[in-house]
């Protein structure tokens, strides 16, 4: 491999790296680093003879680390594969779940380029098996709809965040690698002995971390597979004896909380419930769906109205979005204090 660097103006940077691949001289298996305080090194393979660059010396440059569009390269995709193919991912245990968009799309790939696509990704993440296209989720239990793109088409498995185990069928249950850090949140702000009501527990996801944090959590959950999923990730973690977990709808469960988490996106319609369980001075973390220019009014204001009607005050102690839902549209989320 050649040592050369071309060394051009920081501003420079993207129009010299378009020139340089163009005159077929850019070397795409190093990184662009810093030179100077004025200057970046770009790998190439020669010195250019049409692209105009500050100067060509020997830099000892780091070697990229390898994407999907190398993989797919190297196994001869095509640019118009190339160009379509997932531009994210995430690998949840031993499987990779990608996002292939709307299977109306005029760009979507085709089955054969989704596999090829697949088979890339499995290259990419050694470790992984199958690679599952995400589908949407749908109905009261969050079902999910996902295909199966490449690998042996196993569904389950064992994910470790932050420690907490998850075990998770994507055929059959939802399960968001972007809600890590909320997830990892729930676990820090709860205490030791406190009464938690997760409403829409799903397979743990918050009810997990707060309990192995030491809470005491009922956890209702209306899915059965799902509630399968809730008591064996409770025995996963050593939280059984600190876990209730209750299989039905949350708002015949009787319970008293220090603190409800109401985790569904349409979670608003069960406020009266959640303000019935809550304790005064406890706390509420509602999730919601939100298009991006009514957050956080939409929701806060939502809140005010139900405790309002119940008779009770409501202090917004923050509101956050937890990551993007859909364009437009945010996951976020308000936590509250209710007297």
């Amino acid at each position: 491999m050649s040592p050369l660097a071309a060394l051009v103006s920081k501003p420079r940077t993207q129009d010299a790296i378009d020139a340089l691949r163009a005159e077929g001289v850019y070397d795409s298996t190093r990184s662009v680093a810093e030179y100077d305080n004025e200057r970046v090194a770009i790998p190439v393979h020669e010195a250019p003879a049409e692209t105009a660059v500050d100067d060509t010396r020997k830099v000892d440059l780091p070697t990229r680390a390898r994407g999907l569009d190398d993989v797919l390269a190297a196994r001869g995709a095509s640019e118009e594969t190339i160009t379509a193919a997932p531009s994210s991912w995430a690998v949840v245990g031993d499987i990779v779940l990608a996002d292939f968009g709307d299977v109306s799309a005029e760009s979507t790939l085709d089955a054969d380029e989704r596999e090829i696509v697949g088979e890339a990704l499995l290259e990419l993440h050694g470790n992984a098996d199958t690679v599952l296209a995400r589908g949407g989720i749908s109905g009261t239990r969050r079902e999910p709809s996902p295909e199966v793109v490449a690998g042996t088409g196993e569904t389950e498995t064992v994910h470790v965040e932050h420690g907490t185990n998850y075990a998770v069928d994507f055929s059959k249950v939802m399960f968001s690698p972007g809600n890590k850090a909320e997830r990892a949140r729930m676990g820090d702000i709860v205490g030791p002995g406190e009464r938690v009501f997760d409403m829409f527990a799903g397979i743990g996801y918050f009810t997990l971390p707060m309990a192995r944090a030491g809470a005491e959590v009922t956890a209702a959950e209306i899915n059965p597979e799902s509630f399968r999923l809730l008591v064996e990730n409770a025995r996963l973690n050593d939280v059984s004896d600190r876990v209730e977990a209750v299989l039905g709808d949350c708002r015949d469960v009787e319970t008293t909380a220090d603190r409800v988490v109401m985790g569904y996106y349409d979670g608003h319609e069960y406020l009266d419930s959640a303000l019935d369980t809550l304790v005064s001075g406890g706390t509420l973390h509602l999730h919601e769906a939100t298009p991006e220019p009514l957050f956080p009014d939409r929701p806060v204001d939502r809140l005010t109205a139900a405790a309002d009607q119940a008779g009770r005050s409501v202090e917004i102690a923050d509101t956050r979005v937890v990551k993007s839902h859909s364009e437009g549209v945010v996951h976020a989320v308000v936590d509250a204090v209710v007297e």
